[in-house]
């Protein structure tokens, strides 16, 4: 099966370490076809990038999926950009990588943390947190990182996001950590060795909820507010 994993900014180095991070989990038959828009904001963090993201988004899940070949589509955002229009213009699933952590995250304990990149994030992700109904079971921290600064080993980064883990595991009591970033994808595994908690990232999460249902022979719903959009002028 042919899986779109869409990165919503336009850093194609991000989008080739989100990229590389799904294949590690994919089933033998799996291809991951990792892309990002050629428009947009170089990097995601707060409503204003958010709405910048979306019409280059859509515009690559619309192009995919002219072919048929697409199981499932990948929005490897934290903040699940346009996840309710690319469902309405997709034929298969569409999985945000904030909500599969966060369903993933609440199999493994009680309470679970959120750690993102920065301050600005926090309320959209309480947000969702409440859509998921995951607000009482989640806390939301910041590490105070840049999403780009992900991209550099020298910037000190990892060491932000790892004191922060520290932080949700001693303040919160936190059973598991979920990284709050597509850019983290490829630290889940060692830093679920390093702190002695399950450390969820959510394109990987995402990536096996997608071949999960394509295995099941779900689709969207299409009879309700995901319904296919109606032509007229644009």
């Amino acid at each position: 099966m042919r899986i779109l994993v869409v990165n919503p900014n336009t850093t194609a180095s991000m989008t080739a370490r989100i990229g590389a991070a799904a294949r590690t989990v994919a089933a033998p038959g799996s291809e991951i076809v990792a892309v990002n828009p050629p428009s947009g904001p170089a990097s995601i963090e707060g409503y204003y990038d958010e709405a910048l993201a979306v019409p280059g988004l859509l515009a690559e899940i619309e192009r995919h999926e002219r072919d048929g070949t697409i199981a499932g589509t990948v929005i490897a955002c934290f903040d699940d950009v346009g996840l309710d229009a690319a469902r309405s213009v997709a034929t298969a699933p569409v999985i945000g990588i904030c909500e599969a952590a966060m369903q993933t995250a609440s199999l493994l304990g009680g309470r679970f943390a959120v750690v993102t990149t920065l301050a600005r994030s926090v309320p959209a992700l309480e947000r969702l947190a409440q859509r998921y109904g995951m607000a009482g079971r989640c806390r939301i921290h910041a590490a105070g990182v840049p999403v780009l600064a992900l991209e550099d080993p020298a910037s000190g980064a990892v060491d932000r996001v790892r004191a922060g883990i520290r932080r949700a595991i001693e303040e919160d009591g936190a059973e598991s950590i979920v990284l709050g970033c597509a850019g983290m994808a490829d630290l889940a595994r060692s830093l679920t060795a390093e702190m002695g908690v399950p450390v969820v990232d959510g394109v990987t999460a995402a990536v096996k909820l997608v071949e999960s249902l394509a295995a099941l022979g779900l689709r969207t719903g299409k009879t309700g507010g995901y319904a296919a959009p109606l032509p007229k002028a644009r």
